[in-house]
């Protein structure tokens, strides 16, 4: 897929998978204008059809929508890191990694959000190369989120899809991955828990999206 539109579907699957606020009927005004210059094809169809789904409801449905889809089931979590560390220190390594990288391409990720929120990845990739790149290495995450919201019959599924589409293929790792995570789920530590994120990021915050410097 072209980079042009490859950045089109992450930025469009940003703003769709983003907890509904009260801007986010002019976020979807401008991703039914960004979908309108896609080139036709299964990915455009996709998030066309869950565009419409999302706009044909209030407000107060969207985020009840969003909350029983994302915040009440672990297995449908946003944040990417949990589906391959669960909540042991490796999470913490993953995402100082994340925050590296962020940093790497000129962005900050906005305060009160952690930086493996699917929509501020999705946000990164959408503007920068090295984004796409950061978003591949969380393919299993991916993979298992989008197993999970087909299992639910949402039509969020339609958005995660058409990002994998927009990503190269998952390697061998990544499918190995995927087979451990659904015969066994997040790994966990029992004992000696720390906070799973480094105290730099419980200190600062890390709210949803990238911001530019």
């Amino acid at each position: 897929m072209r980079r042009q539109v490859s950045a089109a579907v992450f930025g469009c699957a940003s703003v769709m998978l983003s907890y509904p606020d009260e801007h986010f009927s002019a976020d979807l005004a401008a991703v039914g204008n960004a979908l309108g210059r896609m080139p036709d094809g299964p990915v455009r169809s996709e998030l066309t059809a869950v565009a419409g789904w999302l706009a044909g409801m209030s407000a107060l449905e969207a985020a009840a929508t969003y909350v029983d889809t994302f915040d009440l089931r672990r297995d449908a979590c946003l944040y990417l890191t949990y589906y391959r560390h669960g909540d042991t220190r490796e999470r913490g390594l993953a995402l100082t990694a994340l925050v590296d990288a962020f940093r790497a391409a000129g962005f900050a990720v906005a305060p009160g959000e952690l930086p493996d929120y699917l929509p501020a990845l999705l946000e990164l990739a959408a503007a920068h190369l090295g984004g796409a790149t950061v978003l591949a290495e969380h393919r299993m995450a991916l993979d298992a989120l989008h197993l999970a919201l087909v299992k639910a019959d949402s039509p969020y599924a339609g958005v995660v899809a058409a990002v994998r589409a927009a990503l190269p293929g998952p390697t061998r790792l990544d499918r190995e991955a995927l087979r451990r995570y659904r015969a066994e789920g997040p790994p966990s530590e029992k004992v000696g828990l720390e906070p799973f994120a480094p105290p730099e990021l419980l200190e600062e915050g890390i709210t949803m999206g990238a911001t530019r410097r």
